[in-house]
Order: structure tokens, then C-alpha cells, then sequence
């Protein structure tokens, strides 16, 4: 049981970086895996990441390897995405979501607790 809150989107050129935060209230978020999607006007809502309860082992979609890195702070209930050399079709709603507890998953249907979403915005 989870509340998830991004924030941290905005307006930038590309080529730039933008760090997301997605913040989380309740006492179990230590429990589960936690992901970042993001969905473009009319595409359907993509992986990007994945990272353990631990924050141990992460997970990335391959065409963002290298590029975007999640992290989290169990202590400070966050979880971020750092997202480097953006380019315009990053451009985007961001959300968090929270997963499993026990692996991670690119699969948008095993994650039930979203937050509303950060837009990213990359200009060229």
C-alpha cells in the first residue's frame, strides 16, 4: 500500500540531462520493486526501468541502456531516474509505479500503484 507522487519534469534542450524523483508515502514502500514508464501522445505507455526492493539490481529497456539510471532511498521513500543525453523523442509523461516484491518486470500489467506523472519535454 503505496501513494506515489513524480515530480522534477520540465523543459530542456537536447542533449541535456533531467533527474526525476518519484516520491512514495506509506511504510511499505521498502517492499516492492519500483518502475519508471513513460507514454508519449499516441503510443502506448513503454518500459524504462526497473530496480529491486533492495535497490540491489535494476533493469533497463535496451534502446535506454546507458543513458537513464534508476536509484533508490528506501530511507528517504524515493526513487529517481537520471536520464543523461536526452534527445527529442524522450519526450513524455514520466510515471512511477510500484511492482513486485520478490523480481522486477518490464510488463505494465504487473504494476497496480501509479503515480499521475511528470512531463519531459526535449527540444531540439
Amino acid at each position: 500500500q503505496v501513494q506515489l507522487v513524480e515530480s522534477g519534469g520540465g523543459l530542456v534542450q537536447a542533449g541535456g540531462s533531467v533527474r526525476l524523483a518519484c516520491a512514495a508515502s506509506g511504510r511499505t514502500f521498502s517492499s516492492y520493486s519500483m518502475g519508471w514508464f513513460r507514454q508519449a501522445p499516441g503510443k502506448e505507455r513503454e518500459f524504462v526501468a526497473a530496480i529491486t526492493r533492495s535497490g540491489d539490481n535494476t533493469l533497463y529497456a535496451d534502446s535506454l541502456k546507458g543513458r537513464f539510471t534508476i536509484s533508490r532511498d528506501n530511507a528517504k521513500n524515493t526513487v529517481s531516474l537520471q536520464m543523461n543525453s536526452l534527445k527529442p523523442e524522450d519526450t513524455a509523461v514520466y510515471s512511477c509505479a510500484a511492482g513486485p516484491r520478490f523480481y522486477m518486470t518490464r510488463d505494465v500489467r504487473n504494476y497496480a500503484v501509479w503515480g499521475q506523472g511528470t512531463q519531459v519535454t526535449v527540444s531540439s
